[in-house]
């Protein structure tokens, strides 16, 4: 366990506990005078979610990420494609009843037999999480603006299609000074040649092309950086933790 879980698990864990049982809904609990990353680290800790998740914790170091993508309760998050739902669950939590996380699911996911009913059953367990099928990015609306367009680990995909579409949509869904979130495993100096070969993208080009798009480059992380990844070869084929890369862009006011 992280330093940080074994410094909050003492007062959180009844938090964890409160927010989201097994046996009952787990919208989180309405925390008084918690800080954000509280807030987090109940989400994280939270019980309800499932081993194989909590497993991939110490390659995916959800607290630090989220924190550093500077998720606030009470936030209205749009994530594409959320996969099996390893951050929208956290993310719910971590935004609270007050806040709202859009699912973004790819129509070819919706197509397949049973291809939603993961996510939909996250969404009917966690309150606050909707679930919409997408077509294409170019048309997509959303009922009301966002504060935050969060992808990890698939923005490479994007970069395969009308990437320039997806962050105009980006750009336009948020709010005046909200947050585009991009986490993706890292091909350096490779610019586009490695996103439908080995499902990775160098981050000089997600900068390019973000802030192509008006955006403003606010910060980047290394916590999931390795360099002991040659990146060449998949993620799935590379026999350890792949190197990967954060970015958080940020939508003039």
């Amino acid at each position: 366990m992280p330093s940080t879980c074994r410094n909050f698990a003492v007062s959180l864990g009844a938090l964890a506990m409160a927010a989201c049982s097994a046996n009952t809904s787990p919208a989180p609990v309405s925390y008084s005078q918690v800080d954000m990353s509280e807030y987090i680290m109940a989400a994280v800790l939270s019980p309800a979610r499932p081993a194989e998740d909590i497993a991939r914790d110490e390659a995916r170091k959800p607290e630090e990420i989220v924190t550093f993508a500077s998720v606030q309760r009470g936030d209205v998050v749009a994530e594409i494609a959320p996969g099996g739902g390893y951050y929208t669950r956290i993310l719910s939590q971590t935004v609270g009843a007050e806040g709202k996380v859009y699912a973004l699911m790819p129509a070819f996911f919706a197509n397949r037999p049973g291809g939603l009913d993961g996510i939909n059953a996250i969404a009917e367990r966690y309150g606050n999480v909707e679930v919409v099928v997408v077509e294409g990015y170019d048309t997509l609306s959303l009922p009301e603006p966002v504060d935050l367009v969060w992808t990890t680990e698939n923005y490479h995909d994007l970069a395969n299609g009308n990437v320039a579409a997806t962050n105009s949509w980006a750009y336009g869904a948020l709010e005046p000074g909200g947050i585009y979130f991009v986490e993706d495993h890292a091909a350096p100096g490779t610019g586009l040649s490695a996103t439908s070969t080995l499902h990775r993208i160098d981050p000089a080009a997600v900068r390019d092309q973000v802030t192509e798009a008006g955006f403003v480059l606010e910060a980047e992380s290394d916590l999931l950086r390795n360099p002991a990844d040659p990146h060449d070869a998949s993620p799935r084929d590379f026999g350890g933790v792949s190197d990967k890369f954060a970015l958080r862009f940020r939508k003039p006011r």
